[in-house]
């Protein structure tokens, strides 16, 4: 039996997802801050895992990568090495969180979750502010939570009003 990143017995199971494709549901209930999986992959640098997916020819998004620091980006693909992990699905009201330690990228519960229910973290896809408003199409999001933004994007910051002179 496949052990979760926390030792025991797993915490939750891969099947078909609402959101897209395939996703990871909890198995049982999982506690507030519980490590449960790590996002793992073959690590490449971004020259590499920009060639590895050509978003251009792209009917729509679908790639693994995780950017773990300035020059790394873990590829999860499974034919990369990658696991469980990167079947957990993005969702703009997440469960869940992917934090960085030690040059290692686990998923983390944000509140208790009930078995049954999705896991999903915020993907957060940056702004490069060319072409947003077309790339957050491209970026299409799924999750159909109440306060979806539409995209897997991270939330546009809000412009500044100047302040009025009296």
């Amino acid at each position: 039996m496949k052990k979760s990143a926390n030792g025991r017995e797993p915490l939750y199971v891969v099947r078909s997802s609402r959101i897209h494709g395939r996703g990871v549901f909890a198995d049982r209930r999982i506690r507030k801050g519980t490590r449960i999986v790590e996002y793992k992959g073959e690590r490449v640098g971004n020259d590499e895992a920009d060639s590895r997916y050509d978003e251009d020819n792209m009917k729509r998004h679908h790639t693994f990568l995780f950017t773990l620091d300035s020059r790394t980006v873990v590829d999860g693909a499974i034919k990369r090495g990658g696991g469980d992990a990167s079947y957990i699905n993005h969702s703009c009201e997440p469960n869940c969180e992917a934090v960085i330690s030690d040059r290692r990228i686990f998923i983390h519960a944000l509140r208790t979750i009930q078995p049954g229910e999705e896991l999903a973290y915020d993907y957060q896809y940056e702004r490069t502010g060319k072409n947003d408003k077309e790339l957050e199409k491209f970026y299409l999001c799924r999750c159909g939570s109440e306060s979806c933004r539409g995209s897997i994007m991270k939330p546009a910051r809000k412009r500044k009003r100047p302040a009025k002179l009296r």
